[in-house]
């Protein structure tokens, strides 16, 4: 089978979860058997189309282009059996560089008028084109936020052009935090298989579909982690892509959210076979109790005080934060006396003995 992958991704550099998902596709395609030759949009220069109409009258089923969608794409195209059309979700749609390699594909069709059995008017094609595969990646957490595409697709594809699959996945950024590493590692390996059944049967399994899109995120701590993240970057000044190249953590603002953000940093694996309890009691801007169960190579956060903890934290909030976002380094603000450990240290040090450039 010869397949060709699109990636409208304008996301390098490891980055771009679209690509992360493509890439795991198309591992299991070639796994398969198949030739894959994947296309990076963004490396490519594609005109807009202008609606001239030369691709129908003219030079039928040339375009007036001369760019690297005529010399080079468009072939390739035409010759695959498979083509996968992958986009990062942009206003509930497709991104505009996917958009313009979809316009730039009109000289495939003719310009004559006929009617299918449902009485629709369409386009007869000039030549066969390859089927298509659909992958797309968001933020947001509600699978329904693929439903304006998907139903664009659906309404819009040509009748001899079948759409063989469709894989969506949701809360895709959160695919590469430690919180969710065994949640993406599954997803990651059902979309390589879904490679392989796409050439081997032309279709994705439900089972494997439903690994790819099942849900990891629960969706109230979605959004404070989140919010989190956005207050971060604003008061820091600093976009996303900075944020992850200096290996910024979110500041926490609450006792919840420190909850909810702290197991992260921490070395579950340190507490071995017994069960561990790390006790925190914060003063200042938030005056609050809370403590981690950390057993089995899991993390446990509940609030409140713990009756026989192995360790007890007692800082001001600020300076936990500080410590906790790096702005502050831990040691030196313990010699410095600016918080107050009771019980094991070197417990301590082996459930912080995190590597700090673990992003995943």
């Amino acid at each position: 089978m010869n397949v060709i992958a699109v990636n409208s991704s304008p996301r390098g550099g490891g980055r771009s979860k679209t690509e992360l998902m493509l890439n795991h596709l198309v591992e299991g395609m070639r796994a398969a058997g198949a030739e894959v030759d994947t296309v990076n949009l963004r490396e490519k220069k594609i005109k807009n189309c202008i609606g001239c109409f030369t691709c129908w009258t003219k030079t039928p089923g040339q375009c007036i282009h001369k760019d690297d969608m005529t010399t080079e794409i468009y072939p390739k195209w035409l010759a695959a059996d498979l083509a996968v059309y992958a986009t990062p979700l942009y206003f509930h749609t497709m991104n505009s560089a996917m958009s313009t390699f979809k316009e730039r594909t009109l000289p495939a069709v003719q310009p004559f008028f006929e009617k299918d059995a449902a009485g629709n008017t369409f386009h007869p094609l000039r030549q066969k084109v390859p089927a298509a595969v659909w992958l797309s990646v968001c933020g947001f957490p509600q699978a329904s936020e693929f439903d304006a595409l998907s139903d664009y697709l659906n309404r819009t594809r040509h009748q001899d052009a079948p759409i063989v699959a469709e894989i969506y996945r949701t809360a895709a950024e959160n695919m590469t935090t430690a919180f969710y590493e065994d949640e993406a590692r599954d997803i990651l390996d059902a979309t390589t298989r879904a490679g392989r059944e796409l050439v081997e049967t032309m279709t994705i399994s439900a089972e494997t579909l439903g690994r790819i899109t099942q849900p990891f995120v629960d969706p109230t701590a979605f959004a404070q982690m989140g919010n989190l993240f956005w207050k971060t970057c604003i008061v820091e000044g600093v976009t996303p892509r900075k944020f992850d190249e200096e290996n910024m953590v979110p500041r926490p603002d609450s006792l919840e959210t420190f909850m909810l953000l702290f197991p992260a940093g921490l070395n579950a694996e340190a507490a071995g076979n017994r069960k561990v309890i790390l006790q925190f009691h914060f003063s200042g801007q938030v005056d609050g109790t809370c403590y981690f169960e950390v057993a089995s190579g899991r993390i446990e956060a509940r609030e409140g005080t713990s009756t026989n903890p192995d360790l007890t934290i007692e800082t001001p909030f600020d300076v936990w934060m500080d410590i906790m976002t790096r702005k502050a380094d831990g040691q030196q603000m313990f010699l410095d006396q600016k918080y107050r450990v009771t019980g094991d240290l070197a417990l301590m040090i082996a459930l912080f003995k995190r590597d700090e450039g673990h992003r995943d």
